[in-house]
């Protein structure tokens, strides 16, 4: 019998839906619990990495064979990012009024936050290939992963950075704006979106379809900006 018992269990482990189920089943309890709670430690991103860590460790479960299991969801992750592209149509008017202001604080916050994170990672005696991780990780995950590959990173770190950023950024970011007095729908999106990507977005869509809109917004002309302007610069910088 607990043969028998132990050969069903291994069926279910192995079984290609059963980690597709977790992972869903993980992010739904999760996000039953943020709409009952609001907490901002309780969001659906942080309670599914808890729990999933947590249960592929308990069985004794590689990330390999996560990822691989997995694989469905993680192709949907760029339609879902291209799908953001229904709030900015929906706030066109609204983007063209603040056309510069969007230019020069994407460029200004953009130049800032990847210089900063650089400078501070090579002044701790980062190495190059560590830098170039750390670079992308205010991209989005897919985007991050490429830049930081095509660059001489390794793109399974600056997916794990670009989840800390977004996690971080997430729980921070409405508090400090609110510290701030930033108010208008516009600002506080561009600031979720260039901070924290995709995560920030769907907390400024939790605001305001306007912020979810300008924090969309952000977060793509962040990841293109970024994936044509960065390896330019390293070239540029590894040349001199």
């Amino acid at each position: 019998m607990n043969a028998s018992l132990l050969l069903a269990w291994n069926a279910v482990l192995t079984h290609p839906l059963f980690l597709l189920g977790l992972t869903l089943g993980v992010y739904q309890l999760g996000l039953g619990l943020y709409e009952r709670t609001r907490m901002a430690l309780l969001h659906p991103l942080i309670v599914s990495i808890v729990l999933l860590i947590s249960a592929l460790w308990l069985l004794g479960m590689e990330y390999e064979a996560y990822r691989d299991a997995v694989l469905p969801l993680t192709l949907l992750l760029a339609p879902a990012t291209v799908a953001l592209a229904i709030p900015l149509y929906h706030n066109l008017r609204r983007i063209r009024q603040f056309f510069w202001p969007v230019m020069i604080t994407l460029l200004v916050a953009g130049v800032f936050v990847t210089g900063v994170t650089v400078l501070l990672a090579w002044l701790l005696g980062a190495d190059f290939a560590m830098l170039m991780t750390l670079a992308p990780k205010s991209l989005t995950t897919p985007i991050a992963m490429m830049v930081a590959e095509q660059m001489g990173g390794v793109a399974a770190m600056a997916a794990a950075f670009v989840m800390y950023t977004a996690v971080l950024g997430a729980l921070m970011g409405p508090w400090l704006l609110n510290v701030t007095g930033v108010t208008l729908p516009a600002a506080r999106g561009m600031s979720l979106g260039l901070a924290a990507h995709a995560v920030g977005t769907s907390r400024a869509l939790e605001e305001s379809d306007e912020a979810g809109a300008f924090a969309a917004l952000a977060m793509s002309l962040m990841g293109i900006g970024t994936a044509l302007l960065l390896p330019l610069c390293v070239t540029l910088w590894l040349l001199l």
